[in-house]
């Protein structure tokens, strides 16, 4: 029981979450996010172009962009 119980604790902690990276038109003002630098909703972008995690995106209220849905 020891073992089993050593075991999924061993592979329930290897695991290494990968953080999902999007990208946004500058670094305020935006309202989409966008999972490709390349995406077409970014090629009219005037300002630079940001990269932020998925979740703090979301937090912003940023939604997906419509050409990647």
């Amino acid at each position: 029981m020891k073992f089993i119980t050593l075991v999924l604790f061993i592979t329930l902690t290897s695991f290494n979450l990968v953080e999902t990276n999007v990208y946004t038109c500058g670094a305020s003002g935006a309202k989409k996010y966008h999972y490709k630098e390349s995406c077409r909703g970014l090629s009219s972008c005037k300002q630079k172009i940001t990269k932020l995690p998925l979740k703090q995106a979301q937090g912003y209220g940023l939604t997906l962009c419509g050409w990647e849905d």
